[in-house]
């Protein structure tokens, strides 16, 4: 059972490895090296575990603020359904969303994302007949893409000799695609600027648009939901509510309301870890999986940090998007509101995607440069009987963090009249585009509040408010310290910053540090284990 460190808790004396943070990345090297038999302590800052996979509750209401859906989940021999398998003892189920899991709307044209391979490539060439063989080229691009991203991710658990000796060959073929724009890809296809437009209307699943994103990106959360989406049953805390008897099992423990303050490092070994009261605990290892910033700027001596010139590998990334969440609940079941279980993607009419950013990050008043609508109480079938008579949505836009920045430092909930007054207006512009697509809701809003960078930050405790770690660049995929591997000895990053942005690319990053430490491939784990 997850404890919280402001109440007495029970631990071991020793601890094989200490883990910082419980997002997905942290909790899935815990269970993997739980099953190897390696004691794991977690601790989170926050007073609820989990990550962007934890609930909050309000009113009567519950939301999701980090999953809105899932992909690849429906096939039960992929490799993300036997990862989630294997680190929840199969024990997390999960609900498909249908035919349609993507729509996206761009003026007052709509065009469904179908799952399927062929479902998907034959709704696409319905909407640009003319435009079948960039269609079918760009599917085949997708699929070399993702088959490439195995051995590159691999590559990054290898010993330093054997990485100097294989690394090289083991990446380069991903690198051929993550070393250029998603537009400048798409560009080499076709030519059709609307087609370009709705093939890259998910890139909030990864916070760049075409001219700035890596295809290599794009193409890897492109290809993750060809088979459709899925929600967990229960609401995204299902996942840190099955993973953590598979972490107790191997004698390990999560706390919550548990701040660690820096990282203890003797003659460039990591030993443990100092509370922010003071008190220490001691581990043979050491992982943090609270991104690449907080790391380096927060938790590791200075000292240490100017000794392996840190601070230089942090000026060579940035950090990603920011965003705003506007979470609403309403009287009355997803049925009797009809609620769709797709999401809903929206975009201005005239402009492509970069242009409409670069807009909007010059004047806030401006169209938003996309919205996106999830209806989670329609995609969860456990949720009437959680939740009778009530529905959530999810409404979310970019966000600059500098538009919020002069707050930053002021408490949650308290932040002054012009901060809230700074939501008001922005809640309003949200909920006007929720009625443009769904005009019978007005009127039948019960609750809603608005978070904005610094709300991530604070809970989350990344530096500028970001979602997706760091930015998914073409750069960014050429940085060979992003690796579980660090220049200290014992002590080893995950996370999202070291693979890539959602929860696959963080649970991948889990298996990933877990098997570097234990110097062994422990994807094949997954494969022999039964459930």
């Amino acid at each position: 059972m997850i404890q919280s460190y402001k109440r007495k808790f029970k631990t071991e004396k020793n601890y094989d490895t200490i883990v910082i943070g419980s997002g997905i990345g942290g909790l899935t090297t815990a269970a993997f090296l739980s099953r190897e038999g390696k004691s794991v302590l977690v601790l989170e800052r926050h007073y609820t575990a989990g990550g962007f996979t934890h609930i909050f509750k309000r009113n009567g209401y519950e939301w999701d603020v980090g999953i809105h859906y899932i992909g690849e989940v429906q096939r039960p021999n992929s490799a993300i359904r036997r990862m989630f398998d294997y680190i929840s003892d199969g024990k997390l189920q999960w609900a498909d969303m249908g035919r349609v899991y993507d729509r996206i709307i761009i003026g007052k044209k709509e065009y469904e994302l179908v799952k399927g391979v062929e479902n998907f490539k034959a709704q696409l060439i319905i909407y640009f007949p003319e435009e079948k063989k960039a269609i079918d080229e760009y599917v085949d691009l997708v699929f070399d893409v993702v088959k490439s991203m195995g051995s590159y991710y691999s590559s990054k658990a290898l010993p330093p000799f054997l990485s100097r000796l294989l690394g090289g060959r083991m990446r380069k073929k991903y690198l051929k695609y993550a070393g250029r724009t998603t537009r400048e890809v798409l560009e080499s296809i076709t030519q059709n600027e609307t087609l370009i437009k709705v093939l890259t209307g998910q890139y909030g699943d990864y916070g760049l648009p075409p001219k700035l994103s890596s295809f290599a990106m794009h193409a890897t959360v492109v290809r993750h939901y060809f088979n459709g989406g899925s929600f967990p049953v229960g609401g995204s805390s299902e996942i840190v509510k099955t993973i953590d008897p598979v972490i107790e099992k191997g004698s390990g423990t999560i706390l919550i309301n548990a701040e660690v303050d820096e990282i203890l490092i003797q003659k460039n070994k990591a030993i443990g870890v100092q509370m922010k009261d003071g008190r220490k605990f001691h581990a043979k290892h050491v992982v943090s999986s609270t991104g690449i910033f907080n790391t380096y700027e927060k938790l590791i001596p200075p000292a240490v940090l100017k000794k392996h010139k840190m601070q230089k590998q942090l000026k060579k990334v940035n950090p990603s998007v920011a965003h705003a969440c506007l979470y609403i609940g309403l009287k009355g079941s997803p049925e009797a509101l009809q609620l769709p279980k797709n999401n809903l993607w929206i975009y201005p009419e005239k402009g492509d995607h970069d242009t409409i950013v670069a807009n909007y990050l010059k004047d806030p008043k401006a169209p938003f440069p996309v919205v996106y609508i999830s209806f989670p109480a329609a995609k969860d079938p456990s949720w009437s009987y959680r939740y009778p008579d009530r529905s959530t949505i999810d409404i979310i836009t970019l966000l600059s963090f500098d538009l919020v920045k002069k707050w930053e430092g002021t408490q949650w909930m308290k932040r002054g009249k012009d901060y809230d007054q700074l939501k008001a207006e922005m809640s309003d512009r949200l909920l006007e585009v929720l009625f443009q697509q769904l005009p019978h809701l007005r009127g039948k809003i019960d609750h809603s509040e608005l978070s904005t960078p610094l709300t991530t930050q604070n809970f989350v405790n990344y530096k500028e408010g970001e979602i997706y770690g760091i930015d998914h660049t073409p750069e960014r995929f050429k940085q060979k310290f992003l690796e579980p591997r660090t220049p200290i000895k014992n002590f080893y990053l995950t996370g999202q910053d070291i693979v890539s942005a959602g929860v696959g690319g963080a649970m991948f990053s889990g298996v990933v540090t877990a098997s570097a430490m234990q110097g062994k491939n422990l994807v094949k784990k997954i494969y022999k284990n039964k459930k």
